[in-house]
């Protein structure tokens, strides 16, 4: 156990207002019971990105002692929190596609909460009352048609060289994508920088088709992060290739060292690509 640096809700001055909820990427955020509540330390960076959107001032950083991802102990803070917590806290690991954590979560609940209905909690119609991030919740597309399952696109039929998209997954943020999803398996992996998709007019065709992305900001992000998750999820999955696109500004091949490094912690020869793009549109590599 370590100390770091952690959100940490006053309840005394939180009114529920929710301005608190968009603002947190990590989803560890919830209104329960009319107050903000930090459903899981798991979830929470520390960074504070909530903090300037309280309007009473709730919000605070504070350094205590924080497990990295033991769920048990987790758990203990959660369970005392009452049903609704443990509700939010439950849908919000099953929706992150965190099925070990979840595993343990019940473990847990199942040996010192006995009177808790987990199955009520998690699977029942209950549950859609905090049904966790709708935005966040991994989604396996591969199999629909185009990524849309059907669904018209608007304007398709105005195109002279109509195509449909090719996007196989969601999330695609690096930081939000869980690090254990089916897509991942025997999946080749496009790791894009987030502007490439703007400036490359082939990026669905050329780029993207029969990929799993992945997308980040090498520029305003952190580097360091990015590279301690993509090592995971390489490390944790049978990823069978890479392939990494950037622009061809400096700045924007920090994704390829986070890559490299990602690769290299993980331990496994996996065979990497460098697509690049140029401010014009037109890939030079």
């Amino acid at each position: 156990m370590a100390k770091r640096k952690i959100i940490k809700i006053v309840l005394d001055k939180c009114t529920g207002c929710g301005l608190c909820i968009p603002n947190c990427p990590e989803g560890a955020l919830q209104i329960i019971d009319g107050k903000a509540r930090l459903i899981s330390d798991l979830f929470c960076d520390g960074l504070g990105a909530c903090l300037g959107h309280c309007p009473e001032g709730a919000i605070v950083i504070e350094e205590r002692e924080a497990e990295k991802y033991d769920e048990k102990k987790v758990m203990a803070n959660i369970a005392a929190q009452g049903k609704n917590t443990i509700k939010a806290h439950l849908i919000h690991l099953r929706d992150h596609g965190e099925k070990e954590l979840l595993r343990l979560a019940i473990e847990y609940l199942t040996k010192n909460n006995p009177e808790i209905n987990v199955p009520e909690l998690v699977h029942g119609e209950e549950a859609q009352e905090h049904g966790g991030c709708p935005g966040s919740k991994m989604q396996d597309l591969r199999h629909k048609d185009g990524g849309l399952d059907g669904q018209k696109v608007r304007g398709l039929e105005k195109m002279e060289n109509p195509s449909q998209p090719e996007i196989q997954n969601w999330p695609v943020q690096i930081m939000l994508v869980p690090v254990h999803a089916p897509y991942f398996n025997g999946a080749d992996l496009l790791i894009a920088a987030d502007c490439v998709p703007f400036a490359y007019p082939m990026f669905h065709q050329d780029l993207l088709k029969g990929k799993i992305l992945l997308i980040g900001c090498p520029k305003l992000d952190d580097n360091g992060l990015y590279a301690e998750k993509l090592g995971q999820i390489i490390k944790e999955n049978d990823i069978k290739s890479v392939t990494v696109a950037h622009m061809e500004v400096p700045c924007c091949f920090g994704i390829l060292q986070s890559v490299e490094a990602a690769i290299e912690a993980s331990g496994k020869n996996i065979a990497m690509k460098e697509a690049t793009i140029a401010i014009s549109g037109l890939r030079i590599d």
